[in-house]
């Protein structure tokens, strides 16, 4: 048997109820997804004397167009799963776009207005060849789907504006994804932190998407009375077994009517249930149902891509909302600015005038180390914000959002504005302030130099966040300096030490006294920064391709490695499953090409 990790990141099981309203649905507006899940079996593996811990135990299932299904229980992220997962009955690739995938902490760019979030996803990912009407008839279709009219130009929020509600949020999420009218919907907790009000509300919302013919399926913790009520779907999970697969409203029937469970514990009833589920009319249903969608005709995937705008559409506009995001959050580069212009006016303060004596051979060297150096470092200081944007990057390329090339060019786009800014002001101040070497092309090499190392640093800081993905550790991690004396030294002269001696050649104490060769000139200098810079770019896209490629394959053999090792202990055997019908040969999840954008 073979077997693959979890996607799942909690190691509780929950029991849940759920109560149905029928209502009709709207099935023309595509081919419906049938989703099935067949002996689905997920296990904690131990390596030590303690047995495998069994969490889901062969379970089976179906969830069907214009229905809304709960789910209930979560697994650890060290989990690992065996079973059929089947779309339309078989085992196939889901194209991006096919399906979409809410998860449950929302990753939204705070500064954007919600018509602006939502209207730069719709230039992303809706095809290019659409008129500007159509494409405002879309988001503001989607805007009223979602009941978002009332807070569309509010911003989202961050740490220094105050925004939308949790809701406001949440369904602002589950509209970014409708955008592409996904035909199958998983949502990961979508009422989680939700008063019962927002949670009754997004929940409304997905019962009506699912009314327009899209499957959705959402797992659920501690739904109220109300929100209970809107599911059609229930599959209930206690201690790895299924208590109960069907219609909510029947869950709820069946145990109103059962007035033996009164007086039992807790794992009599839940032993009790399972039991009785397994020679249930539900079971018998549920195996019959799965039967009769494997051999259903016409239940064809429709293909398409996560994006359909052209690579040069995305560019432009990834880059303008990187740009506008940059703009409104103080943090990113305006408060950069501000410090560097503060420390810029001290430098130069305190090196005024340094002019050409012997004392200002130091003080000179001390000035261009300091400005290289403390300038380069705060370039730290955007890590905080860039990783909240690698946090959107990684959300929406899960969903097939853009690419990695895209993303990494229109950032580099989108910053150099600010970049050329901070350094114009640094140079500015303090090459004026200093007097440094005088002549306009001096300045430009001075501009140039710094800006260049800036955007150097700021690369390598991309490079530690896709491999530190945390601030403390980015912060240790990514701190250099870069140092640039030959501009300023080359070509003065100062006075010795002793009056009378010869006049000390700039030249001559870069070579000696720091010991910079001058086997080249400083234009090469200046090309070897910007070499590195193009390297630390080209780095970041391969390390994000790379995990992107490579993660899967390394699940895939841990996963065989775990299951070799764990299929001989007694406590990872099992009886045969539930036989089937259908005669389906288990493999793992990860060797199933069904399914991997939502859950990739």
């Amino acid at each position: 048997m073979e077997i693959e990790e979890a996607a799942a990141t909690n190691s509780s099981t929950d029991l849940e109820k759920g109560v149905a309203l029928s209502t009709t649905c709207d099935d023309d507006q595509g081919p419906g997804m049938y989703l099935v899940w067949e002996d689905l079996t997920v296990v904690i593996p131990s390596f030590g004397k303690r047995p495998t811990r069994r969490l889901i135990n062969g379970v089976r299932g179906v969830a069907e167009p214009c229905r809304i299904m709960a789910i209930m229980g979560r697994v650890s992220g060290n989990a690992i799963m065996t079973g059929n997962v089947l779309l339309n009955g078989s085992k196939r690739r889901l194209p991006y776009g096919v399906a979409a995938y809410v998860t449950q902490e929302d990753a939204l760019m705070g500064t954007l207005t919600v018509k602006e979030t939502i209207t730069y996803s719709a230039h992303l990912r809706l095809p290019t060849t659409l008129t500007k009407d159509d494409l405002n008839g879309i988001i503001e279709g989607t805007i009223m789907e979602m009941g978002l009219q009332g807070c569309s130009d509010h911003v989202i929020g961050n740490w220094h504006l105050r925004g939308i509600s949790g809701g406001e949020k949440k369904r602002l999420s589950i509209a970014l994804e409708l955008l592409t009218r996904p035909r199958l919907i998983f949502l990961d907790e979508p009422t989680t932190g939700l008063d019962s009000a927002s949670a009754f509300f997004v929940t409304q919302v997905l019962r009506n998407v699912s009314r327009d013919g899209r499957t959705v399926v959402c797992s659920i913790h501690q739904p109220n009375s109300e929100v209970f009520a809107l599911f059609d779907d229930l599959f209930l999970i206690s201690g790895g077994e299924t208590v109960y697969f069907g219609e909510a409203k029947m869950a709820v029937e069946d145990t109103q009517k059962s007035s033996t469970l009164m007086n039992m514990t807790t794992a009599e009833i839940k032993n009790e249930l399972v039991e009785k589920y397994k020679y249930s009319k539900y079971a018998k249903r549920a195996k019959a149902r799965i039967h009769e969608i494997s051999i259903m005709k016409g239940l064809a995937v429709e293909t398409k891509t996560g994006s359909q705008a052209t690579w040069c559409k995305q560019l432009s506009t990834l880059t303008r909302r990187s740009f506008l995001n940059m703009s409104r959050d103080i943090g990113y580069y305006w408060l950069r600015l501000i410090t560097y212009t503060a420390v810029s006016i001290c430098v130069g303060t305190i090196f005024f005038d340094v002019g050409t004596s012997y004392s200002s051979i130091l003080a000179r060297g001390a000035c261009s180390g300091f400005i290289s150096g403390y300038m380069i470092i705060m370039s730290i200081g955007g890590f905080p914000s860039f990783i909240e944007e690698m946090k959107i990057f990684y959300k929406e390329r899960l969903n097939g959002h853009y690419g990695v090339g895209v993303f990494i060019l229109s950032n580099f786009l989108s910053s150099f504005p600010f970049l050329a800014m901070m350094s114009l002001s640094t140079v500015t101040i303090t090459y004026y302030m200093v007097k440094l070497h005088p002549g306009f092309s001096h300045y430009i090499y001075t501009y140039l130099d710094l800006l260049s190392s800036i955007a150097v640093i700021e690369s390598c800081m991309m490079v530690v966040a896709s491999l530190v993905p945390n601030f403390l550790m980015g912060l240790i991690t990514g701190a250099g300096i870069i140092g640039e004396y030959k501009n300023d030294m080359i070509g003065l002269e100062f006075d010795p030490l002793q009056p009378g001696d010869p006049k000390l050649k700039g030249k001559v104490i870069i070579n000696t006294v720091l010991g910079v060769s001058l086997d080249h000139s400083k234009w090469w200098d200046l090309a070897v920064v910007v070499i590195i810079l193009i390297v630390y770019r080209l780095l970041f896209f391969i390390i994000l391709k790379f995990k992107e490629r490579a993660s899967p394959l390394f699940r895939k053999l841990y996963i065989k490695r775990t299951v070799h090792y764990l299929s001989k202990r007694p406590s990872f055997r099992k009886t045969p499953p539930f036989p089937s019908q259908r005669h389906q040969v288990i493999h793992s999840l990860s060797s199933q090409e069904g399914l991997n954008s939502p859950i990739h």
